[in-house]
C-alpha cells in the first residue's frame, strides 16, 4: 500500500467551487458559520450549546434506542446514543441516498470520513464527545438515482419502482438482486462478501440500508438515524408550520443567492414558496401555494390552517425538500460539522439564512476526502507504459499522443539497409557477368528473390513496431476505463465491492480508514496491493 497526494485543482477533476470549498472557505465568509478548522469547533460547541436543550437530547436518545431495538451487535452504537444525553457530546454528520448496495464507493469514504474526524476532535478535545453519525435520505423520491450500481464493468440495477419516499419501498426481489451480486462472487462462497449481502436486509429499503451500514461501520460506532419517524418530526413541526405560515426559506436563499452570484458562483438549488412535501406510502407530493390556498396533487387543495393543524396532529406526514432538510438535521442533532462531497456542499452555501430565520446554528461545513484507488494490475501497466502519476489526468488522446511522440526515435528506419541492399545487389550482377554474360536469367531471379527476402524481413520488423504502439495504446485505454470509468471520475461510479474481489471486505474498509485524512485538503492516490 502507498499514499500519494495530487493537487485537486491540477487533477481537473473537481469544479472550481468544490476546490476553493476546500482549500478555502474565507471568501465564504458571509455564507457560513466560520471557516473549517479544527480551532473552529470549539465556538461552534459553545453556539451548539446555548440552542440545544436537554430535552432535545432526551429525545434523540431515545428515539435512537428504539431505532436499534431489532438490530444485533450494538454496543459500541448505543454506547455511543447514551453519551448523547449529556451535554458535552456532539456528532459529527454525514448523509447520502438509499443507493443499491451503497452505490458509488464515495459512499464509503463519506462514512469513513466522519469517523475519523471525531477521532481526531477527541484527540483535540479529550474532554468532549463526538458521536459519527451517518443520516439516510429515507425521504428521497427519486428512485431512478439509487436503483443501481457499477460492479466489475457491469450495471446491477433494481427495478422496482413503486412511488413515494424510496426508504418505503418493499423488497420485492430483493433475493434475485442479491443473488446478482453473490454470483460475481463464486469464488468466495464464504467470505465476507456473503455475510455483508446476508446483512443486506429487512422489511424495507431503509431498513436493509441501515443493515448494510451497520453491518460495514457499528464495530466503529457510527450512528444510523432515520429521519421519516414520528417522535424526530415532532422536533421539527414549529419550524414546517413556520414555513407554512411565512415562506421563509424562499426568502433566505434569493439572499444568500445573490451572494453566491457576486462571488462568481452559481446557485446549486432554488427555494420554492412552501419546501415540504406530503407524504403517504407510495407518493410524496409537493405542496404548491397558491394565493392563500395550498395545493397537494392527488389530495386536493387545502387552507393554510388546516395544513397547520395536520402538521401538529401528524408532523410525520410531512416531510422537507433539499433546503429544508439540513434544517432538519441540525434541529434534532447536537450537530457540529456536516460532511459531504463538493456539489452537496455547494448548496450548504445557500442556506444559513434559513438557519439564521430559524434560530438554529449552521453547522461546520466539509468537503470529504476524495480518493483514486490504483490497483497492482492497473499499475504494472502504468510502468510498463512509463506513465507517471501526474499524467494519468491527462485526457487519453493527449496521453497517447505523448507516448508515440516520447517513443518515436524506435520506429524503424530502412535508409542504410536499402543501400546495402542495392550494394549487394550491383555486387551480385557483377560477380555473375563476370564468370558468364549469359547467366543473366539466373542473375535476375536470384536478385529478385534477395530483394523479396529483404522487403519479408522489412514487413515483419513493421508490423511488430506497429503491434508494439497497438498493444501501448490498448494499455492505455485499459489504465484510464480503470482509473476513470466512462470518462467519469472513479468514486462516483465505482461500488467499493469492486475492491473486494478476494472476497475480503472489512480489510479493504481498513486499508481505506488509514489513508482517510480529514486534515487532507487535497486528492489521496492509494496504491492498493
Amino acid at each position: 500500500m502507498q499514499k500519494r497526494i495530487v493537487s485537486r485543482k491540477a487533477s481537473g477533476l473537481f469544479s472550481d467551487l468544490s476546490n476553493q470549498l476546500t482549500s478555502s472557505q474565507e471568501i465564504f465568509s458571509d455564507l457560513i458559520t466560520a471557516p473549517f478548522s479544527l480551532s473552529a469547533f470549539e465556538d461552534q460547541m459553545q453556539l451548539k450549546d446555548q440552542h440545544f436543550s436537554d430535552s432535545k437530547r432526551s429525545v434523540l436518545a431515545a428515539t435512537l434506542r428504539q431505532q436499534y431495538s431489532s438490530f444485533k451487535n450494538t454496543e459500541l452504537v448505543l454506547e455511543n446514543i447514551s453519551k448523547l444525553e449529556n451535554s458535552n457530546a456532539y456528532t459529527i454528520t454525514t448523509g447520502h441516498q438509499l443507493n443499491v448496495f451503497t452505490g458509488p464507493i464515495y459512499f464509503i469514504y463519506k462514512i469513513l470520513h466522519v469517523i475519523r474526524l471525531a477521532e481526531i476532535l477527541k484527540e483535540k478535545y479529550p474532554n468532549k464527545e463526538f458521536v459519527p453519525v451517518f443520516w439516510m435520505a429515507s425521504e428521497d423520491h427519486d428512485f431512478k438515482e439509487i436503483n443501481h450500481t457499477n460492479l466489475f464493468n457491469k450495471k446491477i440495477s433494481w427495478n422496482e419502482p413503486q412511488g413515494g419516499a424510496v426508504g418505503d419501498y418493499d423488497l420485492n426481489n430483493w433475493d434475485l438482486l442479491k443473488d446478482e451480486v453473490f454470483n460475481l462472487f463464486q469464488n468466495h462462497l464464504h467470505s465476507e462478501v456473503w455475510e455483508t449481502l446476508k446483512a443486506y436486509n429487512g422489511k424495507n429499503l431503509s431498513e436493509a440500508t441501515k443493515s448494510l451500514v451497520h453491518h460495514l461501520f457499528g464495530n466503529q460506532g457510527l450512528v444510523i438515524v432515520e429521519p421519516n419517524c414520528v417522535e424526530l418530526k415532532q422536533e421539527f413541526a414549529a419550524i414546517m408550520a413556520q414555513e407554512v405560515e411565512t415562506s421563509f426559506a424562499e426568502k433566505a436563499v434569493l439572499k444568500s443567492n445573490q451572494v453566491l452570484e457576486e462571488l462568481g458562483f452559481k446557485p446549486q438549488v432554488f427555494a420554492r414558496p412552501i419546501n415540504l412535501f406530503y407524504l403517504q406510502k407510495g407518493s410524496r407530493e409537493r405542496l404548491i401555494l397558491e394565493k392563500d390556498l395550498i395545493k397537494i396533487a392527488n389530495y386536493g387543495t387545502f387552507s393554510k390552517a388546516e395544513i397547520l393543524e395536520q402538521i401538529k396532529q401528524n408532523p410525520e406526514l410531512f416531510s422537507p425538500n433539499v433546503v429544508l432538510r439540513p434544517v432538519y438535521q441540525e434541529c434534532i442533532l447536537p450537530n457540529l460539522a456536516y460532511v459531504g462531497g463538493g456539489g452537496e456542499m455547494a448548496y450548504w452555501l445557500q442556506f444559513k439564512g434559513v438557519f439564521d430565520a430559524c434560530n438554529i446554528p449552521f453547522p461546520l461545513i466539509q468537503v470529504r476526502n476524495s480518493l483514486q484507488l490504483i490497483d497492482a494490475n492497473t499499475q504494472r501497466k502504468m510502468d510498463l507504459l512509463e506513465i507517471e502519476l501526474e499524467d494519468v489526468f491527462q485526457d487519453l488522446d493527449v496521453l497517447k499522443k505523448e507516448y508515440v511522440l516520447k517513443h518515436s526515435q524506435e520506429v524503424l528506419d530502412f535508409t542504410a539497409l536499402e543501400k546495402a541492399t542495392a550494394d549487394l545487389t550491383k555486387q551480385v550482377s557483377t560477380q555473375i557477368s563476370h564468370v558468364n554474360v549469359h547467366l543473366n536469367q539466373f542473375e535476375e531471379a536470384e536478385i529478385k528473390r534477395l530483394n523479396k527476402q529483404i522487403q519479408t524481413i522489412q514487413n515483419k520488423l513493421i508490423k511488430h513496431q506497429k503491434r508494439k504502439f497497438e498493444d501501448a495504446m490498448r494499455q492505455m485505454e485499459d489504465v484510464h476505463e480503470n482509473l476513470f470509468p466512462k470518462n467519469g471520475v472513479q468514486e462516483r461510479n465505482q461500488n467499493f465491492l469492486n475492491f473486494c474481489g478476494n472476497g475480503e471486505v472489512f480489510s479493504f474498509l481498513k486499508t481505506i480508514k488509514t489513508v482517510i485524512d480529514p486534515l487532507e485538503n487535497e486528492l489521496i492516490i492509494l496504491n492498493l496491493d
